[in-house]
């Protein structure tokens, strides 16, 4: 894909990666600079060849040449082999001397002297392409010039002594000259642009980096499934969400996979040939089999990508959103807009209620006779449930528009407890629970009022629930290893589904239809006014059976430390 398709970056080089690019540049000049030493290894392994090979045919003995060639082999080696990982500053300077300096003067010698009427000329181009390449312009320059100057004072020394036609050498010396200018100058405007586009192309890297790595974990974020596919119905891409959505086989393949594999996504392979052979995006509604674990209600929407290069084709983007979510979020809307609407009712139905009940009463009085008396009962038990669910609709209004709680208000958290769960014993004879209050001297920031209606609340969730003994509902204190109070009411009562685990503390969400579904949602409403939170879990209780598992709600308080007052005593079982 062109640079000018490619999609804005969201995101550039992390700071802690500013360096990166930098490096990756050290890294191409260092390569580029141990390059130019073994050059230079190798022309003067050559020069010494050359040198004897002469020597052997001509018979013609120039010792001071060979020792001058096997000097410059010694050092060009020792060079390469004790070179540092980064080239010299690419400033003029004293840093140069032994590879540029080193090297305009071997061959400035062999070029003045031209033993056997060698030509010398070509080699002085080669320390202007490395000034060119790894200095800078007035490096580059300065070598340049050096190479020019040492060609004309052979010129000059040829024409002082009368050898051959002057005129042709100085013209042969500037064009050689003007040559190493204009090399340089180019070489190095290529060496800078190359270096820039380098930089560039490493920061364009690390962004599209980093910018994959943070989409990788948004899509593995998302709450819906996510696959990508080709025009082969091939998965290239899928995400957690995803796996868990189409089941066990997902989950257990590998991240590339066919759908045609499995017989149960015959459905998603259908919307996908349909997406591609309409060229736009499709939806569907489908159930897929998911053998021991039921069917899956699954929301299909496609996709497909474009593609400026027609060779690689478009790809298809599936979502896939689980239908029983979507209608749990849609109903839970609907039933928070219902509570809305019912607090405001409910303000208009108490006074007919209250009259109702009001009325019952006073016929009660007068009436004798069995059926209607039955009758009477029947009025007065409905009309009683009706005013808890009213008053549980305006609970919720009041607890929105208390006043703040007073921050320097603390309450002794056993003996609240404990009285709270006698009141509750004491309304019904026939229920039981067993406590284990055990917070000691702890006080904690929460108004007594609102304490007796959150345990009270969970001690008749718990209450429906619980089995036949005598330990079969059981309230503790106590204070963690980090100070926290809790207190947790515990009921050995049947597992919760995940689907109703989800939406505990929701308005209006009940799992039971003669239930307003607004105590636990009060409950935390209230905890949270008082810096408290409320959690459920699934845990152990010792009873007289042993252990048990049950269902617990745990409220965790803010701890205000007092130092007066005695330790509150654990009892037994409370009975009413």
């Amino acid at each position: 894909m062109a640079a000018a398709d490619a999609p804005p970056s969201w995101f550039g080089p992390m700071p802690g990666e500013a360096g990166s690019a930098p490096a990756a540049q050290d890294r191409t000049t260092g390569r580029v600079w141990h390059g130019f030493l073994t050059a230079r290894l190798m022309v003067a392994t050559a020069l010494l060849l050359l040198q004897l090979l002469s020597h052997l045919l001509s018979q013609a003995a120039t010792p001071w040449v060979l020792a001058l060639d096997a000097a410059y082999l010694a050092v060009t080696l020792a060079a390469r082999l004790l070179a540092t990982e980064r080239p010299p500053s690419p400033a003029i300077g004293r840093q140069w001397v032994p590879t540029l300096g080193l090297d305009l003067l071997v061959f400035s010698v062999l070029q003045w002297t031209q033993p056997g009427n060698m030509n010398y000329t070509p080699l002085l181009a080669m320390p202007v392409l490395m000034a060119a390449t790894l200095g800078s312009r007035r490096l580059t320059l300065f070598t340049a010039a050096s190479s020019t100057l040492v060609l004309l004072a052979q010129a000059w020394s040829l024409h002082l002594h009368g050898v051959g036609d002057q005129a042709p050498l100085f013209m042969q010396a500037g064009l050689t000259g003007t040559a190493y200018f204009l090399l340089g100058l180019l070489v190095n405007h290529l060496a800078q642009r190359l270096a820039r586009e380098e930089m560039l192309s490493q920061s364009s890297r690390m962004a599209a980096r980093v910018q994959a790595q943070v989409n990788a974990m948004v899509i593995d974020s998302l709450t819906e499934g996510l696959l990508v596919l080709d025009a082969n119905e091939s998965v290239r891409a899928l995400n957690p969400a995803a796996r868990q959505l189409l089941g066990p086989t997902a989950l257990d393949s590998a991240d590339s996979f066919q759908l045609g594999e499995v017989p149960a996504w015959r459905p998603l392979r259908q919307l996908v040939r349909e997406t591609f052979r309409q060229g736009s995006g499709q939806s569907a509604d489908v159930h897929l089999p998911m053998g021991e674990l039921g069917t899956a209600r699954l929301h299909l929407r496609t996709q497909l990508t474009a593609s400026s290069d027609p060779l690689a084709g478009n790809l298809c983007v599936m979502f896939l959103h689980d239908l029983r979510e979507m209608e749990a979020r849609l109903r839970t809307e609907k039933l928070a807009a219902m509570g809305r609407m019912s607090a405001a009712v409910a303000h208009e139905i108490r006074n007919p209620l209250a009259a109702i009940t009001q009325a019952n009463g006073l016929l009660e009085e007068d009436v004798q006779d069995p059926g209607q008396r039955r009758l009477i009962l029947m009025v007065q038990q409905n009309a009683q449930r009706l005013a808890r669910i009213v008053e549980d609709v305006l609970d919720i209004a009041r607890v929105e528009h208390q006043r703040p709680p007073d921050p320097d208000e603390a309450l002794e958290l056993d003996p609240a407890v404990a009285d709270t769960c006698r009141e509750w014993l004491a309304q019904d004879r026939g229920r039981r629970l067993q406590a284990d209050l055990d917070s000691g001297d702890v006080h904690v920031a929460f108004d007594a009022d609102h304490l007796r209606r959150v345990l009270v609340n969970l001690l008749d969730n718990a209450q429906r629930y619980m089995g036949p003994h005598g330990d079969s509902l059981q309230v503790s204190t106590r204070v963690g290893s980090q100070g926290l109070a809790s207190v947790q009411v515990w009921s050995d009562g049947q597992p919760m589904e995940p689907s109703v685990q989800r939406h505990l503390f929701e308005p209006f969400f009940s799992s039971e239809s003669r239930s307003s579904g607004l105590g636990l949602y009060i409950c935390r409403q209230l905890c949270e006014r008082h810096g408290a939170s409320i959690d459920y879990q699934r845990c152990s209780a010792p009873t007289a059976r042993g252990l048990q598992e049950g269902n617990a709600f745990v409220v965790r308080f803010a701890v205000r430390p007092m130092p007066r007052g005695q330790r509150q005593q654990a009892f037994d079982t409370m009975t009413g």
